[in-house]
Formats: C-alpha cells, structure tokens, sequence
C-alpha cells in the first residue's frame, strides 16, 4: 500500500527542500543574530526597570537596545551574513526597542501624571513607530529605488524618534518636577514625535557618497566627537537635552535642502513609493 507522505531521503529530492541543517550554518551568520536578541533583552529589562522605578537604568537599557539594534544590521554586512531570518527578527526587535519599551518607559515616568490622555499619545508613538518600520521595511524591498532614498529618510527615524520621545524623562532627571501640567505637555510632545515619525517630511540621512569631510577637516572632527562622548559620559543628560534640541533643529535645514534640489517640501507619494497599493476589484 502507498503511503501518503514519501520516505525521507537523506540526498533525494526532498533534501533541499528542507533547508540548510544546524550545523551547516556558519557561527558568523549567528552573530548579528545574538546581538538582535540582545537588543530585545536590553528593552524589555528597560520597561521592567521603568516599573521598579530605577528610571536612569531604564533610559540606559533603551538607548542600549536602541544601540545595538542599529549596529546588528551593520555588523551583518560586515560579516557578509545577511539573512531573510535575520532581517525579519530585526524588523520585530525594532517594534520593541524604538515603539513599545520607549513609549512605557516615558508612561510610567511622567504621562501617567496626564491619565488617560498620557496613555493615548503612548498609544499614538507606539503605533506610529510601529507604521514608520513597516513603510521604511516596504520601501527597502522594492527593487528600483528613487535616486533621493540614498540621501534622505522619509520622516524621522524610528531609531531616533526613540531617542527624541525620551526628551520630558532627560528634562525630570534634572530637576523638573514630574506633575499634571508638564504630564500634558509631555503627553502634547509624545504625540508631535509621533507625527514626525509618519510624516513625509525629508531627512537627510548622511549615507549618500557626497556626504565627505575634507581631508583638513578630518582631526578637527575626530576631536568633536571625542568632546561628545566625553561630555555624554561626564553631563549624560544635559548632553542628551542639547542632542535632541539640536536634532529638532536641523530638521527645518533638511528639509529646505530637499526642497532646493527636488522642489516642494515632502518626499513625493508616487504609485512607485506607495505604501498602500490598490488591490483589484473582486470577481
């Protein structure tokens, strides 16, 4: 009698099919791995932080998860194991390292002070974080990109937009009470990070081959970024309020620079760059 499904066969047909067995995976393709999963790790000990009330290790767990989820994709590169598993737990990491962990972190320190309307703009950058990944996953997989996607983001980052929504606990760590009033407003500029994140406003991103430094200007810069870091680790929130400060304020800059080479002031929602085709009429 035939059986319904045929014998394994360890080199028949059914072999590929299968898949590359465990141990036929390089060690090199798992690093990049190990270190998404650390990010996942850093985050959610960040919100457990936030809710033992131990806020500065819980802002220092976030940003580290933000860290780190950004340097994976890189060290996959560089170690030439890029995969379709590692892209996709990359893609679910950044949902808990840029939207939720930031969003509760923020909550439990101040919007709570704003009841229900603190736990709405969570919600709003939560969701928001959330539809910024999606398009930015979208546009990545198409095959023909627009010349400009070299050269700018379209809204603001999801890996920065954490670092921004995160300006109201820099501000309680030095000194500003947490209340009602600066609840609400915490809970207004929540939902402008928000905002930013979905919006189609330029960025400009510094990884087109014309962002260079001159040859003269190279040690001169080297020495600044020694100063940040060393100002960061000696004023650590001081120095994170004049990022985001600075951050915020070079977006007008971007934007006018996109508007001089491309015209108008938002990147163009071409059919090619849509994230939200039309499906067909059903039969």
């Amino acid at each position: 009698m035939d059986t319904p499904f045929p014998p394994y066969e360890p080199n028949g047909p059914n072999d590929e099919a299968r898949g590359p067995r465990l141990r036929e995976i390089p060690l090199r393709i798992i690093i990049p791995n190990v270190i998404t999963v650390l990010a996942i790790c850093a985050g959610l000990t960040g919100i457990r932080l936030a809710f033992e009330n131990r806020y500065e290790l819980a802002v220092g767990m976030v940003l580290l998860a933000a860290f780190l989820d950004g340097i994976d994709g890189r060290i996959a590169r560089l170690l030439k194991a890029t995969s379709k598993f590692g892209g996709q737990m990359d893609s679910l990491a950044d949902i808990v390292n840029f939207g939720v962990a930031p969003a509760l972190v923020l909550y439990v320190f101040i919007l709570d002070q704003a009841r229900s309307f603190g736990w709405i703009a969570a919600l709003i950058y939560t969701i928001a974080a959330g539809l910024r990944l999606a398009r930015f996953n979208v546009m990545a997989e198409r095959e023909t990109k627009a010349q400009w996607q070299s050269e700018y983001f379209v809204g603001v980052p999801a890996p920065a937009g954490a670092m921004l929504v995160l300006l109201p606990v820099y501000l309680g760590f030095l000194g500003i009470t947490p209340g009602p009033l600066f609840g609400f407003l915490a809970s207004g500029y929540t939902v402008l990070i928000g905002f930013l994140l979905v919006s189609r406003l330029p960025v400009w991103s510094g990884k087109s081959e014309g962002s260079r430094i001159r040859r003269d200007l190279v040690l001169p810069a080297i020495l600044l970024v020694v100063l940040y870091v060393a100002t960061l680790m000696s004023f650590t929130w001081e120095t994170m309020v004049v990022t985001v400060v600075a951050y915020l304020a070079t977006l007008p800059f971007g934007a006018r620079s996109w508007q001089r080479k491309y015209g108008g002031w938002t990147a163009p929602a071409t059919p090619a760059t849509s994230e939200f085709p039309e499906e067909p009429d059903g039969q």
